[in-house]
């Protein structure tokens, strides 16, 4: 990131703070198509879609180069199961049945990839219908079992990502999928965890997005404030049923071509459908551009398990720590964590400027170049979250007594830095 962009950046989360929060996000009228890698710099990407929460796609000539591009398709541009056999046969995979609704999702079962595969040849040899039901490759963490040198490179525009920086640092989890099925799979309507980003590829094959900008989902929700499972389905034409549903403009439809990347903004609700044959890869990331939404998010859904057991408020001693414990059960983190979250990400940046103010020189977090500029973009944004972390009632209520680093020192720190680096 350089100086321009960074002041650029700081100011457009200013205005944000000085006007009223727009309910809803104008459709945009069509998402624009990158043709050359040469002609879109990472800050240029920042300021034209990070910052303004729009989606683009990237021709394939972004991802020519990635070697699952090379051996994981057959020279017909079908999956190359016999490579896929016989470099991850044995590692067991998850696996969803798109045929069978489960609340809003789908139910897994985890098997062996050969199996899958198997069954995917004979799906494919039965007319594209079988027995076991159409089943859908979901949230491999293949990076997490292999190495993905040889399968992909993480783009650029795309490096500041707080998540898998987090969980590779503690070393849980990632956030980096494989996904993988025949024509007619499909994933229903959904934002993604944390409303973060999401950015996929296609290595193989042919998908059909529809994308609503944040705050178009409320004119979906049927008369019980339950949002649909499939947005193509006639029953939302309805209106006792969804009441509110004229009031939802169309979706954005994009269809991304094998070898495409798709950029999805923060907080943007989605289906996809593989119109073909079909392997991407697929990430989430935060930063500091969705990290207040990300905050925003966490406080409702503490407020909707608050709400689920109210009823246990008074019988229970203990009630406010139960609902952090349900939080992290269902949501995958709790406020605990995410100071926690909020503190790993901060520290690596403090350490940043500080060796910048010294020397000069770009110092790097993980396999990701962080320069000065980018760093102290990222400090402005945690300093503004932490605090208003700190102050909130519910966070308050959190034993911090373990912490190694109070959340009023780490505050302390991340103010400091930035008035220190104000000159930068």
């Amino acid at each position: 990131m350089d100086r321009e962009t960074r002041v650029f950046a700081e100011k457009h989360f200013q205005g944000l703070r000085e006007r009223l929060p727009a309910k809803i996000s104008r459709t945009p009228d069509c998402v624009d198509f990158i043709e050359n890698p040469d002609a879109l710099s990472y800050n240029d990407f920042f300021k034209g879609y990070l910052l303004p929460n729009v989606p683009c796609v990237f021709s394939r000539a972004f991802t020519e180069s990635w070697g699952s591009r090379k051996h994981w398709v057959t020279p017909d541009g079908k999956p190359n199961f016999d490579y896929l056999l016989q470099n991850y046969g044995d590692m067991v995979v998850p696996v969803a049945n798109c045929g069978v609704q489960e609340y809003n999702s789908n139910p897994k079962e985890h098997m062996p990839l050969r199996d899958y595969i198997n069954y995917w040849k004979g799906y494919i040899q039965g007319n594209y219908s079988s027995p076991k039901g159409c089943l859908y490759l979901k949230d491999w963490h293949l990076c997490r079992n292999s190495s993905a040198e040889d399968v992909y490179s993480l783009p650029l525009y795309f490096s500041s990502d707080w998540l898998n920086e987090y969980w590779d640092a503690i070393n849980v989890d990632d956030y980096r999928f494989v996904y993988m099925g025949p024509t007619g799979t499909w994933s229903p309507f959904h934002a993604d965890i944390f409303r973060s980003y999401s950015w996929s590829v296609n290595i193989c094959g042919k998908k059909k997005w529809f994308l609503f900008p944040p705050g178009q989902e409320e004119a979906l929700r049927d008369c019980h404030g339950s949002l649909p499972y499939n947005v193509t389905s006639p029953a939302l034409l309805d209106d006792r049923l969804y009441p509110a549903h004229a009031h939802c403009s169309p979706p954005l439809e994009v269809t991304q071509e094998a070898g495409e990347m798709l950029f999805v903004p923060s907080g943007w609700h989605h289906q996809v459908h593989n119109l073909e044959d079909t392997i991407s890869i697929n990430h989430n990331w935060v930063n500091g551009c969705n990290l207040a939404p990300m905050w925003h998010f966490l406080q409702q859904e503490l407020h909707a398990v608050q709400q689920e057991i109210s009823e246990w408020r008074d019988a229970m001693s203990d009630w406010h720590h139960h609902c952090q414990v349900i939080m992290k059960s269902c949501t995958g983190i709790n406020y605990e964590e995410f100071y926690h979250f909020l503190k790993v990400i901060a520290e690596r940046r403090i350490l940043t400027l500080a060796d910048g103010m010294d020397t000069g020189t770009t110092g790097s977090v993980g396999d990701t170049r962080l320069d000065t500029q980018q760093a102290a973009f990222d400090v402005s944004r945690i300093t503004e979250v932490l605090a208003s972390l700190i102050t909130n009632p519910d966070f308050k209520r959190v034993d911090t007594s373990a912490f190694s680093l109070q959340p009023e020192q780490l505050l302390q720190q991340l103010e400091k830095i930035i008035t220190a680096a104000a000159s930068l």
